[in-house]
């Protein structure tokens, strides 16, 4: 690892560099929440919606319990993470001694990109360093510890991004400010982060590293919540990129920036992992969730009844974006890089349905109303004047009633996928009756959550 006083230098080195290169006009950001928090976020995330998330690390080696592997097993000392390496390692092992297990040797980034493009992602996210503090890149503040001098000898992030670029996919730069068992972040953190060792010789070199090497459209920062905005130099780093990094212009970002700033402060709101937030915010945010219910990194004892579904996928990331929200679903590939065939076969259901009707999703916005509330299971989004109505549950009787919508003289009823225009009618008090395709269920567009158009309503 780097000195202090080299890393020192070469942050210095990278904010003047930039700093002389960033181009003018614009407005200007200075370091501090209220003029952060003023910044437009750029319109290609709204209208994006579905995005992948990627956990991959050293923790995908013993592939057990959760990401978490390392503070479960030597930070909380827990019994049966102690009794699972003693059974399946060898005496005296380290968690430095996973690194060279990760290898990564099947890892075929080209597929990767097709598979989410497949699944219809328009943005993914990849761990380059998780609370562990193995960089999936070659850190230069992050010596041997780094998946190009140690483990799969690659610039995993590097390729990856490469990959999606060619399908004109956005790229997510997920990094955590915090690592574990650094002796450096334990310091500051024994001295009441009254001492930014940590982030002035790790932390912040790499997260300038990352923006100038790979120059992301979003920067997912997590690990924030032990220490404040002024320990972590979170509004210092953000005016930066936002006024002079090569990315200002497209780069967005989450809201872990500090132990008080989810659902306060940055770009967009993530509020907590699996945020699901019951009525329409005013703040755009982002619902990030996994398929394995358990864990977000690969684990290799997972069974099926712990992972969601087809129709749990494609219901919730319907609420999410009926909320104004972003869709992120995350999958843990293995050590070596394969992201298992389960994993894949719901990606690729849910680009399926979207195929269908992604009309209704991508750069939808909410509208007044988000949900019919009634007995019917149906969810709302629009673009312009026309509203569309995705329900889950398909009724017994083949009619749909919604209460929701205001029909007049001119109101059409379609539905994605179905060629045919659908028959309405007035209901009795408000809304409208619809009568669905009278066909064999084989025969419908996709096997569940049905998307009608509406035209002409109010």
């Amino acid at each position: 690892m780097a000195s202090l006083g080299e890393a020192r230098g070469l942050l210095l080195l990278l904010v003047v560099v930039v700093a002389a290169a960033g181009a003018a006009g614009g407005p200007r950001y200075s370091p501090d929440w209220p003029s952060l928090d003023a910044r437009p976020l750029p319109a290609w995330f709204d209208q994006a919606k579905v995005g992948v998330f990627v956990h991959w690390g050293v923790f995908s080696v013993p592939a057990y319990g959760s990401e978490w592997f390392w503070w479960h097993w030597q930070g909380e000392r827990r019994a049966d993470y102690e009794r699972f390496v003693r059974e399946h390692y060898p005496p005296n092992t380290s968690y430095a001694d996973f690194a060279p297990r990760f290898t990564a040797r099947d890892f075929s980034p080209r597929y990767w990109a097709w598979l989410f493009e497949q699944a219809g992602a328009r943005y993914v996210v990849l761990t380059t360093k998780h609370h562990e503090g193995f960089t999936n890149w070659g850190s230069p503040v992050s010596w041997n510890w780094n998946s190009v001098d140690t483990g799969p000898h690659q610039d995993l992030v590097g390729k990856l991004g490469q990959a999606l670029r060619e399908r004109n996919i956005r790229y997510g730069l997920y990094h955590s400010l915090l690592e574990w068992f650094n002796p450096l972040y334990l310091d500051d953190k024994k001295n009441g982060f009254k001492t930014q060792n940590f982030v002035i010789s790790k932390t912040m070199p790499e997260l300038y590293d990352l923006v100038l090497r790979y120059k992301p459209d979003l920067v997912w920062s997590d690990g924030d919540w032990e220490g404040p905005d002024t320990y972590w130099n979170s509004t210092s780093f953000l005016a930066w990129l936002y006024n002079d990094s090569p990315v200002k212009d497209t780069v967005v970002v989450n809201d872990r920036w500090c132990n008080n700033c989810s659902c306060n402060h940055g770009g967009y709101y993530n509020c907590a992992d699996k945020y699901k937030p019951g009525t329409l915010p005013q703040h755009k945010w982002e619902m990030c969730t996994s398929i394995d219910k358990l864990s977000w990194g690969y684990r290799s004892n997972m069974q099926v009844n712990e992972l969601m579904d087809e129709s749990s996928i494609i219901s919730e990331l319907v609420q999410t974006v009926s909320f104004g929200g972003n869709y992120l679903l995350n999958v843990g590939p293995t050590k070596e890089g394969v992201i298992v065939p389960i994993f894949q076969e719901r990606l690729l259901s849910l680009g399926k349905w979207l195929r269908v009707n992604g009309e209704a999703i991508y750069a939808s916005k909410p509208w007044r109303v988000q949900m019919e509330n009634t007995t019917i299971d149906a969810w709302y989004t629009s673009k312009g004047s026309t509203v569309y109505a995705i329900f889950l549950t398909w009724p017994e009787s083949g009619v749909l009633k919604l209460s929701s919508p205001i029909p007049s003289s001119s109101t059409q009823v379609t539905m994605l996928g179905f060629s045919e225009t659908l028959k309405w009618e007035k209901a009795l008090y408000k809304g409208l009756m619809i009568t669905l395709p009278y066909v064999p269920p084989s025969a419908l567009p996709v096997p569940c959550c049905w998307t009608l158009k509406l035209e002409g309503v109010a």
